[in-house]
């Protein structure tokens, strides 16, 4: 199949190569913990995001109480995140990186830095606004495809 000029075949593969190598420096140090993927995501956005509510999270990543329970369990037992209950309501459960939390946000995130830097390589200002632009006009915005 090489496509008839409406499918881009050259960069839907382009993307499953970019993400499989974006994602294996964070996969081989997560490995090492028994932590996966989603372990990954709850930690990255609990780091950006400290004290975001599991609502707050649950929303952002887009999946289930019960999907997230298991995970945020393993992170929390294992020193990564607190959990704090909410000053105005009780139910809520804030979530806070811990300093292992942080530090392992960080270890996660620098080889993934260094792999867009150099993609960037000398043109990063030049590109940065258009490589963003092109994302967020991928992401799922209210179910357009």
């Amino acid at each position: 199949m090489t496509g008839d000029g409406a499918i881009d075949f050259e960069i839907i593969e382009l993307l499953f190569f970019a993400y499989r190598d974006f994602i294996s420096d964070p996969d081989a140090i997560l490995a090492k913990k028994e932590f996966g993927r989603a372990h990954h995501r709850v930690v990255h956005f609990v780091n950006r995001n400290p004290g975001m509510t599991v609502a707050d999270l649950l929303d952002t990543l887009k999946i289930t109480k019960q999907s997230l329970a298991r995970v945020l369990k393993q992170l929390i037992d294992s020193g990564y995140i607190a959990q704090v209950e909410g000053t105005e309501d009780r139910r809520q459960r804030h979530l806070y990186p811990t300093e292992a939390g942080r530090e392992l946000a960080l270890d996660l995130a620098r080889p993934q830095s260094r792999r867009i830097g150099h993609a960037f390589g000398e043109a990063r200002a030049d590109m940065r606004e258009d490589v963003v632009r092109f994302l967020a006009g991928m992401r799922d915005n209210g179910g357009r495809k």
